[in-house]
């Protein structure tokens, strides 16, 4: 899909539906729509800063007991340990800037995993790509 935020829509019905298909109840649909939401607007907002051309290639896989979504981005890539770590019991004064799109994926999914600067090995892949991958169980 093209990195725009009038385009997130599109990839979360279609990680829904996929989810819905492999048995995964309405709020666990809510939640992965959640990750997903904030995942492309995160590669928009930060790995291609808004810039025009830029893609996310998404897919899903549904396997036994568990749902498989990988988010690829030829964008920059960033260390998510240099995001600051959100405290959910923070005021709201106090809260640093940054850091909750990556705790609400973390919460509503059992594994996130990210990979940056991948170096491509097959012919339609890039030939340098970010990965997200995250794991919901059922």
């Amino acid at each position: 899909m093209p990195a725009r935020f009038d385009q997130l829509r599109r990839v979360t019905e279609f990680v829904s539906r996929q989810a819905e298909r492999a048995g995964f109840a309405p709020l666990e649909r809510n939640r992965i729509e959640l990750a997903v939401d904030e995942a492309c607007s995160n590669i928009i907002q930060h790995a291609y800063a808004d810039q025009a051309g830029g893609l996310i290639r998404a897919r899903v896989q549904t396997e036994a007991r568990h749902i498989v979504i990988t988010l690829v981005d030829t964008g920059k890539p960033f260390d998510p340990g240099d995001v600051p770590q959100h405290d959910p019991k923070a005021n709201l004064d106090d809260m640093k800037i940054g850091g909750l799109g990556l705790y609400l994926m973390r919460q509503t999914m059992d594994d996130v995993r990210f990979e940056f600067n991948v170096r491509g090995r097959w012919p339609r892949e890039p030939k340098r790509f970010n990965r997200l991958t995250m794991i919901k169980d059922i």
